[in-house]
């Protein structure tokens, strides 16, 4: 993964002690660099301390700023006392640059409130937030108001700052590819393309007659479709499958990765049913499974606003993030319930995965057409669910996010990728779903990043946002 790049500035008001100015720098600049953080700052030669206080400071770290902005992910502003609101406001303004921000305050120490001592970043930090606020610039704040950067809790603030810049620079930049329409049933998946471009997320589309017509080019001994072959019988167990489908999912696989790479696309969601076993003979599950698995998130049904959940997901965690639906109550445990698909989800949530027959499709569309889904369930452990959807009445992105645990629950067996999970409060939530008008998908990924993705979703992309806490 690519380092992380942040603009930091360092804020001073210029009567109080410049050796705070001096030593909060220097440890600032200690703790990125520990935590493997590039920073991007002014130099001490190019401003009073390599600080932000006046206009021309200001104009310094601007004009810095604007030549690294390709690499900025994120703004630190870190004060080690009172510091300049005005300075900061204008330095990110003049930069032009729409990342998020951080405002940190150092802590003072009630036995060095002298003037040789004090900070009042306590204070300062209220002016930077105000400033900031009149300037329309959002910001993040640290869930203490002040906080000491050797701390161990200002590097996981750091790093929960860190992960909400991937995901909102990630989905303000975001490609997702639309390969075949959605089913005619499926109006729940339906979406808003002109919405999500309004927010720089770009959707392509592939019509599936074209991508069966290119897999049909592909000869069953192309080196190509040898070596995706022996990528999918070694990624899940296919000792049961015929060769005729393992081949066709090769060949598919072969066509979606190139046609992703031609249009730089980062997330997929498929036409799974019923065009693809009428017309090609095999479900796409394990495909599906294998893109999610390397963070390049794909959902079933067409389900656009699906994959968007799922790569958002994918940007906060930095692991793969599945589809599912919320499916079955789990006997009367209020606060549990039954996820499940077909068999699409990454094997990193369904460690072992089977290639398998899809049952409830075969009973319509023929077993012998249905090979590829996948046979798992996720283990124990914590989750996070999230989905984006438009609201087109309204004209609005609105979303939801929370966070749960997969459980060990018993379960008898049951065809596909499925979990027993746990929400508390899980009968509110299922009300609100249905109140707001939301779609039956959701996207869980075994992480604990929903205040990462309330974060981004609310302050910085302007969404709708319901955290799910209870």
């Amino acid at each position: 993964m690519a380092q992380t790049t942040l603009g930091v500035m360092i804020s001073n008001r210029v009567f109080f002690a410049d050796w705070l100015v001096e030593q909060g720098r220097k440890t600032i600049l200690e703790v990125l660099e520990k935590m493997g953080i590039r920073a991007i700052i002014v130099d001490p030669s190019a401003t009073h301390l390599g600080a932000v206080e006046t206009l021309a400071d200001a104009q310094q770290c601007a004009a810095l700023f604007k030549a690294h902005q390709d690499e900025i992910e994120g703004i630190l502003i870190s004060l080690p006392n009172f510091g300049n609101e005005k300075g900061v406001a204008d330095a990110i303004r003049l930069s032009g640059l729409r990342v998020p921000v951080l405002v940190h305050a150092f802590p003072d120490d009630t036995a060095e409130l002298t003037i040789a001592g004090r900070r009042d970043a306590f204070c300062g930090k209220l002016s930077a937030c105000n400033v900031l606020y009149q300037y329309g610039i959002p910001y993040s704040l640290t869930e203490d108001h002040t906080i000491d950067p050797n701390s161990a809790a200002f590097e996981a603030e750091i790093r929960r700052f860190v992960q909400t810049c991937k995901v909102v620079n990630g989905m303000r930049h975001a490609r997702l590819g639309a390969i075949g329409a959605r089913p005619d049933a499926f109006k729940t998946v339906r979406f808003s393309e002109k919405l999500f471009d309004n927010f720089g997320i770009d959707v392509s589309t592939v019509d599936l007659s074209d991508v069966f017509g290119w897999a049909g080019k592909l000869s069953d001994d192309d080196p190509k479709v040898k070596a995706k072959l022996d990528e999918i019988t070694g990624y899940a167990k296919s000792d049961k499958v015929p060769a005729r489908p393992l081949v066709r999912m090769a060949k598919l696989g072969i066509v979606i990765s190139d046609w992703m790479q031609e249009n730089q696309i980062n997330a997929t969601a498929i036409q799974c049913w019923e065009s693809m076993q009428k017309n090609y003979g095999i479900n796409a599950c394990t495909l599906m499974s294998m893109m999610s698995d390397k963070l390049m998130p794909s959902a079933c049904e067409t389900d656009v606003a699906g994959t968007a959940s799922m790569y958002a997901l994918t940007l906060a965690s930095g692991t793969p993030s599945v589809l599912v639906d919320w499916n079955n109550n789990y006997n009367n445990e209020r606060d549990k319930c039954l996820i499940f698909h077909c068999g699409n989800w990454a094997k990193s949530l369904a460690p072992d995965a089977e290639i398998i027959q899809a049952e409830v499709l075969g009973t319509t569309l023929g077993k012998e057409n249905s090979w590829g889904a996948l046979q798992g369930r996720a283990p124990a452990g914590p989750l996070t669910f999230a989905r984006i959807d438009t609201d087109d009445r309204r004209g609005v992105i609105h979303t939801y996010v929370g966070e749960g645990a997969f459980t060990n629950d018993p379960l008898s067996t049951i065809s596909g990728t499925h979990a027993v999970v746990e929400v508390r409060g899980l009968q509110d939530l299922l009300r609100t779903l249905c109140r707001l008008g939301f779609a039956h998908h959701c996207a869980f990924s075994a992480s604990q990043t929903a205040s990462v993705l309330e974060e981004a979703f609310g302050q910085y992309l302007g969404w709708e946002v319901y955290r799910h806490q209870n």
